[in-house]
Order: C-alpha cells, then structure tokens, then sequence
C-alpha cells in the first residue's frame, strides 16, 4: 500500500481545512499517516482511520535548540513509517519537516496556504526564515494557493517556476456548504465579521465603519465570530474587544465549529483582511449564497467580483468600507439575495473541492514519478 505523510502545525487545521483531500487519498490506495500536535481534533482523524502521530511545535518560538530537536523528531518518525510522499503544511512542518525528508530521501511537496511576517518585513530573523525556505524547498514541489504568493516566490529566487504549481484554496464541499435559509428570529439586517480576533484581519476597519453606520441605521446588527489570539503580534485585548461591545457597536458570537449555520443567519459577511493565503470564511460565505464585502487583496480579490457577487474595498480603508456597507444595507433584499446566488455560482465553478481535490492528486502522482535531485549527504 501506497504511504503519504501529512504534517501541520495543529490537527484543527487538517480536520477542517483538508479532510476531503485526505478521504480521496484513501480512497485511491494510500495509507495516511498524520504528524501534528495532538489537540481536541486528533481523535476525530483517529476516528476517521487514519493514523496519528503526536509532534511537539513550538509556532512562535525561535529557538534554534528547539527548531534542530523539530527536525529530529521528524526525522525519527519519518525514518520509521517510511512513506511514498510527505506533503507538508504551515511555516514550521514546510521547513523542518523538509529538512528530515532530504535525509531521508523522501519526495516531498509543501504548501504555501499564506505568507506571514516573515515576507512583510526585513528584519534580520525575516531575512533567515526566507533562507531556510529556500534551502528546504530546494527540489521539492511546491503548491500556492494564490498566484501572488507564488510571484512573491519567484521574485525572491526562493523556487524555480517548474517547483510550484497554483492551486486556489483548500476547496470547499458546495454540496454540504449550502443555503439553509432556516427561520430568522428577527427580521433586521446583519453583517457578520468572521475570522481570528487580529488587527490584520481588518476587524478595527470594520468597527470604524461600524461607528459611521450605527447612528444613520440603528436597526442594522453588526456581528463578530472569532477566537483571541493573543499570541499574534496584532491581537486584540479583551479590553480593547469589551470596550466596542459594552459602545454598542458589536454582538459577540464567541467561537463555534458551526460556523456554516452562523453564516446562515445573517444577510452579508464582511473581512476586511490586510492579506489572506485564500479565505476559507469566503469561500464558506460564497457557497452559502452570501454577499461579500472584502478588500482588493491577495486571498480576499480572487473570491469576489466586484459589484457582481459583493463589494472589494480598498486595504485599511474604514470610509470605503463604510460606503460599501451602506450600499449593501441600501439594496433590495432581491438584490442581496441575487448577489449571493452569484456568487455561489463561482464557488460552484472555480472552488469546489472536486476541482482543488483533483489538482492535488495530479501534483502528488506526478511527484511521485520524478527523481529527487538535491540530497543531503547521508
């Protein structure tokens, strides 16, 4: 039986984002084996068949001590299951994960779903982590889920062309990710803002047009669904978060795994995020039949077009984001309704998992085929 190894930096993100991917797996012949930390998702991956492994990453840390005992861990488990493949996701698995499949002579593809700090600044630490990039990446392939991500890549001679293949999001399954249209308790407009509570995510723009909007349409509710981060350099206090809620500007969701019957609820989603890998929220959104108000930005453009199924405003832009709402509260709910049909369309059309899906297994087979070029000496 054919073996593939899937690393990421937490079981959430492979139970969530990658489970269709690793149902066709197995449904084509291989054996999964997962590396990743153990959370309260690892069962569930257990639960499906598939084998887990616990991997202690330290996401924040920069200790090189701790990152060295990262690639021997790795090495140590990858030397024992011994895979056809190992396909890497998030920062720390892409690098050192690398790093041990070279000494093993393992064939490996990473995935780039997003670039963080690291590609925003250049800082000396900045500068080190796009070497480790480049060295780990090195004859491996190499999927982007947005075109820019891979330009940015090129640009910085991190990868060759012929490495990196493009493949938009981690798809979406339409046919479960669909409109409910269950009965609303009320009948007042709302938006809702979904993501992680960071300031990179554009949540300070949405509660800045949210304060020009609230006195001109007091009857319209302004929602937040998201998790603290508090280890994020942009995170928001709960002070700070408690202050807009005790104004009156916000309802606070909490945190749910249901987030499709969230979504359901409401009449437009709003994330006016500084940069995304590709939104799994507008894609959710976008096969729920929503409207969309997002910024003209890497990750965010690729789901709307504009004026067809929502509205791109410009990046740290609170008055344009305002104006788009406005217009969004100002439609017919005819109008919003059609939006949101178009935009399930183009989900339908461009993200559906049997697309992305059949992108991945293409990339994985012909990887299999090729011959490791650059090895570590062993």
């Amino acid at each position: 039986m054919k073996k593939i190894v899937i690393c990421s930096n937490t079981s959430w993100y492979i139970y969530n984002f990658r489970r269709g991917l690793l149902e066709a797996l197995s449904n084509i012949g291989y054996k999964i084996y997962i590396l990743a930390p153990r959370d309260d998702y690892s069962k569930r991956l257990e639960d499906l068949g598939y084998s887990f492994y616990h991997i202690d990453i330290n996401n924040k840390g920069t200790n090189p001590a701790e990152d060295l005992q990262l690639i021997y861990m790795y090495f140590k488990l990858l030397k024992e299951i011994n895979p056809d493949i190992l396909l890497t996701y998030t920062i720390k698995p892409n690098i050192y994960a690398s790093f041990a499949s070279k000494l093993l002579k393992i064939k490996t593809i990473n995935v780039i779903a997003g670039l963080g700090t690291v590609f925003l600044d250049n800082s000396t630490s900045s500068k080190i982590a796009r070497s480790l990039y480049k060295l780990a990446f090195k004859d491996n392939s190499v999927i982007f889920e947005n075109r820019d991500d891979y330009e940015e890549f090129i640009k910085r001679g991190i990868i060759e062309p012929k490495q990196a293949t493009v493949v938009l999001g981690s798809g979406i399954d339409t046919s479960s990710a669909r409109p409910k249209n269950m009965p609303r308790e009320d009948n007042s407009l709302k938006f809702l803002f979904i993501a992680r509570l960071i300031r990179d995510k554009g949540i300070v723009e949405y509660i800045n047009a949210i304060r020009e909007l609230k006195p001109k349409y007091p009857n319209v509710k302004f929602q937040v669904l998201g998790s603290f981060y508090f280890d994020n350099p942009s995170a928001i206090s709960k002070d700070e978060f408690n202050s807009w809620i005790e104004e009156g500007l916000i309802e606070y969701l909490g945190y749910t795994d249901k987030v499709l019957d969230e979504i359901d609820k409401v009449d437009c989603i709003v994330l006016p995020s500084y940069r995304e890998g590709l939104s799994r929220v507008l894609l959710e959104a976008g096969s729920m039949a929503k409207p969309i108000i997002t910024t003209d930005v890497t990750g965010c453009r690729e789901v709307v077009d504009d004026g067809v199924n929502g509205y791109l405003v410009p990046v740290k832009d609170s008055k344009a984001l305002a104006v788009a709402m406005e217009k969004m509260i100002n439609l017919s709910k005819r109008e919003r309704d059609l939006m949101g049909q178009r935009g399930r369309v183009k989900i339908i059309e461009e993200f559906d998992d049997s697309i992305v899906i059949s992108k991945y297994l293409k990339v994985i087979e012909n990887r299999k085929t090729q011959e490791n070029r650059y090895l570590f000496k062993t």
